[in-house]
């Protein structure tokens, strides 16, 4: 920051290079409040918001994220970019990712489109050919101990990452060779664990293009698993029509009055319907933190969406 302040003496702009300097120097005094990194870094924010032009109002604000955030940006704008927070933010639901040879494992989670990496480990299998002066036998039986000890390790990782998680969907495993069915296969990952895989997938590569590797030979799979969370948000709405219909609203009309009021818990909007008007009924949901799903018309309860308006709300309370 302090190279940025140095170029950002070459500003033509006498106010922008004002503004672009004080705001550095605002942002590194914050930082230095700072005696680490957080756990899941951190995203800083700084610039002159006086209404006024001429005046100055410079703010600085830091934000930790809610989960590890893998990207790291420097910009200088007339505005602050929020894409990569958003997407970290308003994605509840995730997939755990795990990428691993005899070598090495690489955890992750998947938050929409986003891999955002958690930790890796680093085994001490030695190769499959013998060091001199070892028999065999011993050589073989001390590989086996190893790979053991570095499916035990990844498992216990499983555990420490994606138990302590809220909204986790499931885990896909995949990597190079034998070892991922071993561990899979294994008593190393506990019963809770287990249960959460959905998927073991070949893979060519470990590390990062490991990771976007799973992911891609994953898509049936994930489209699958919308598509069921599709089904089960759309089955609750019916359910609630039929036995509580005061606990829900259909149709444009109906929707946005309940939209309005704050009643919103859940706005189901059709894929059918234009965006114009998707992209209102989202900005209104956003002001009452209204969760948003858009269905498809891919199954049965998609269709019946479709068919009553292409709006529906399952509702907080009776309005």
């Amino acid at each position: 920051l302090k190279q940025e302040q140095g170029t950002a003496t070459n500003i033509k702009s006498a106010v922008t290079r004002k503004n672009v300097i004080d705001a550095l120097e605002r942002m590194i005094q914050r930082l230095r409040l700072f005696k680490r990194t957080p756990t899941n870094g951190l995203a800083v924010f700084s610039g002159n918001i006086a209404a006024r032009e001429g005046k100055t109002d410079v703010r600085v604000w830091d934000v930790e994220p809610p989960v590890p955030i893998a990207t790291r940006i420097y910009r200088c704008d007339k505005m602050f970019h929020l894409d990569i927070l958003r997407d970290l933010c308003e994605t509840k639901d995730f997939f755990g990712l795990v990428v691993m040879d005899a070598r090495d494992a690489h955890i992750a989670v998947l938050k929409g489109k986003r891999i955002v990496p958690l930790t890796k480990i680093h085994s001490h299998v030695p190769g499959k050919f013998k060091a001199g002066g070892q028999s065999a036998v011993r050589f073989s039986h001390n590989r086996d101990l190893a790979i053991k000890d570095h499916m035990k390790k990844t498992a216990e990782l499983m555990k420490e990452q994606f138990l302590k998680m809220d909204g986790l969907k499931g885990i896909l495993v995949g990597g190079p060779g034998p070892i991922k069915y071993e561990l899979v296969d294994s008593n190393f990952i506990t019963g809770d664990v287990k249960k959460k895989i959905i998927a073991v997938k070949d893979l060519s590569y470990t590390e990062d293009v490991g990771l976007q590797e799973l992911v891609d030979k994953s898509e049936d799979i994930l489209a699958e698993e919308e598509i069921a969370e599709e089904k089960k948000v759309v089955g609750l709405f019916l359910e609630k029509l039929s036995r509580s219909p005061e606990l829900v609203a259909y149709g444009e009309a109906n929707v946005r009055k309940a939209l309005s009021m704050g009643a919103v818990d859940i706005l189901l909007v059709s894929e059918s319907l234009d965006d114009k008007t998707i992209e209102e009924l989202e900005d209104i949901a956003s002001q009452f933190n209204s969760s948003v799903r858009i269905i498809s018309v891919d199954t049965r309860e998609g269709v019946q969406l479709r068919d009553i308006g292409k709006i529906g709300a399952i509702l907080r309370f009776a309005v």
